[in-house]
């Protein structure tokens, strides 16, 4: 989904509601990660003072393969995000603190994606104290204990 910010960005006290589903085939195009749909986003964009401030929770599911014992399994996931939108950036050493929308356009999707990955823990266990698979004959130790000498 493309926002049109033009009239936000224009009017001071402007507020714009957020209340949006990720399109499954933008979902499909991730690679490495497979989610369960609907994938939800809720919030606002706000113009205060002239500074556009926006809100916004991300929900979904993740589907998932753990990585210690490859069992499949799914986690909900909740992430809150605040983003100061701009038009353009006077400073360039900024970059990083604000996201430029260029000719008052934002890809919500691509925004959203982004910032729900980047949040996404590096390594996925089905629990916390997964045991994982023996490394002499595979036994899932979850679930079974082996004879293998370790």
């Amino acid at each position: 989904m493309v926002i049109d910010l033009r009239r936000l960005y224009d009017n001071v006290g402007e507020k714009l509601e957020i209340d949006h589903s990720v399109d499954e085939k933008r979902l499909s195009e991730v690679k490495g990660y497979s989610f369960s749909v609907p994938f939800t986003v809720k919030g606002a964009a706000v113009n205060r003072a002239g500074i556009v401030m926006m809100d916004y929770t991300a929900e979904f599911t993740l589907n998932a393969c753990c990585d210690r014992c490859l069992t499949e399994f799914d986690r909900d996931y909740s992430f809150d995000f605040e983003h100061i939108l701009v038009r353009e950036l006077s400073n360039s050493d900024d970059g990083d603190e604000y996201i430029i929308t260029e000719h008052d356009k934002l890809d919500m999707d691509e925004l959203v994606i982004t910032d729900c990955l980047l949040q996404l823990p590096t390594k996925t266990l089905c629990k916390e104290d997964c045991l994982g698979l023996c490394p002499m004959c595979g036994t899932d130790l979850n679930n079974n204990e082996c004879n293998c000498k370790g």
